[in-house]
């Protein structure tokens, strides 16, 4: 009977779907080691970008063409202020591992903090970074 085989391939697909390696973009990190370093901002991309989320951009902004980049600069001041500024941006992508800097989304965020320690510094980097992420992230969800 062909009933059969047809069944038992529409249930290995079903299957095969719902185990199917979720879409992972390519994101690179340029940001000043001293404020935030390149494990910790992946860490920070991880955090706010879950699965389902990029699984509903993927389908406007293919894995295959498009990428994100993130930079986060800043420092202290002469009288101890810290200075952070984040950028997280959707790019194309040319290659592989290749990205173009050429923004087609893009966010930066600014903050300060004044007689911070390093630690607080630091923490600033990856708050800013998170509310980048954020702005381009809804920018994409009015799609």
């Amino acid at each position: 009977m062909i009933i059969r085989p047809l069944l038992a391939a529409a249930v290995l697909l079903s299957t095969s779907a719902a185990f199917a390696k979720p879409p992972q973009y390519l994101i690179l990190d340029h940001s000043t080691e001293a404020v935030m370093d390149k494990a910790g901002a992946l860490a920070i991309w991880k955090t706010q970008m879950d699965q389902k989320r990029v699984t509903r951009i993927a389908k406007l902004y293919p894995v295959a063409k498009w990428g994100f980049i993130s930079q986060v600069e800043g420092g202290f001041t002469p009288d101890k202020g810290c200075v952070i500024t984040a950028r997280a941006m959707l790019v194309p992508r040319i290659v592989a591992n290749r990205l173009v800097f050429k923004p087609e989304k893009s966010a930066t965020t600014f903050g300060s903090v004044a007689n911070a320690t390093v630690d607080q510094c630091k923490a600033l980097a990856g708050d800013k970074l998170k509310e980048a992420i954020a702005a381009v992230d809804s920018s994409l969800a009015t799609q």
